[in-house]
Formats: structure tokens, sequence, C-alpha cells
């Protein structure tokens, strides 16, 4: 194995105003390089106004300003809905891959035998032990058949055909009344 030294807290304290001393350096040299481009970037989109003495030569300008305002707005209008439709795309793409992780298979549940008082059991908690036997509990209840004889219930052709016509209507009125 290696041996391992601490190291000491002067060591650690001139390593870290080092580290801050570079960091610092670099945030200079980035922040001049930020401003020597907008000043670059200024000059080339932007140049100097002057302004014309005369009323015709200042509609001119007024003119080319909106000229140059209606490019920098359909320019601006297009980048917009490039990003718009980028982020609905994103959107779409992480919806997908939602859906692709959510569809797993499900496995094959097992039957699991448990008992009245062990169910009880585990949905109470170990505190309430609670013996109940659910088929003392249930009703019994007798089945008894009843057999009709079949020649009481008689043909049901006949039936009908005894109350076809009026002589079965008039017999049935007969009958009910």
């Amino acid at each position: 194995m290696s041996e391992h030294k601490k190291m000491s807290s002067s060591r650690k304290h001139n390593l870290k105003s080092l580290m801050l001393s570079v960091a610092k350096k670099l945030l200079e040299t980035e922040k001049s390089q930020y401003e020597a481009n907008k000043a670059k970037h200024l000059a080339d989109n932007c140049p100097p106004l002057s302004l014309p003495s005369s009323l015709q030569e200042l509609q001119e300008v007024c003119k080319k300003l909106h000229q140059q305002i209606d490019k920098v707005d359909e320019e601006r209008y297009d980048l917009e809905s490039k990003v718009s439709k980028g982020v609905k795309e994103i959107e779409d793409l992480k919806i997908k891959v939602i859906d692709l992780k959510g569809k797993f298979k499900k496995p094959a549940l097992r039957r699991v035998r448990m008992s009245a008082d062990a169910m009880l059991q585990a949905l109470l908690g170990s505190k309430h032990k609670v013996s109940m036997d659910l088929r003392a509990n249930l009703k019994q209840v007798k089945k008894e058949v009843k057999e009709e004889p079949l020649e009481a219930v008689g043909d049901w052709r006949k039936n009908i055909e005894d109350k076809a016509g009026m002589d079965g209507r008039k017999k049935m009125f007969e009958t009910e009344g």
C-alpha cells in the first residue's frame, strides 16, 4: 500500500490562493474578450448614426432603419419558430422515452394460500390477535328438492288450442271470472 500523507494547512491555503488567482485572470480575459467581440459586432452591424440636415435625407434614413428593423424581425421570428419546433420535438422524444421505460413485462402472480387469521394479522399488525372462523359465521342453508308431477302441468299445445279462436277467449273469460 502506498502511504498517504496529509497536506499541511499552509500548503492547502497556498494552493487555494494560486487557484483563485488563476481563475481571476481567466475571468478577466474572458470579460475583455467578450467586450472586444461586442464592440466588433456593433461596428460591423451598426454603423455610426449621422443625422442629416434636410428633411428628405432624414426620411430616407428612417426608411432604411425600418427596412433593417423588418429584416431583424423576420430573422427573430424564424429563429423563434425553429426553437419552438425543437422544444416540441424534445418534449415528444421525452414522452417516447418515458413510454418505452414504462413498458415492462409483468411477472405471473403466484397464488398464496393464507388463512383469514393470517390475513387479518398481516393487515392489522401483530398487536391485534383476532381469531375468527369465517365458515362458522356462514348461514346454513338446506336444499329442498321439490318434484312436481308432470301430469299436473299438462301439454302446453292442448292449452293453446283450447284458448284459440272465439271459443277460447270465451273460455278464458269464463275461467277467470
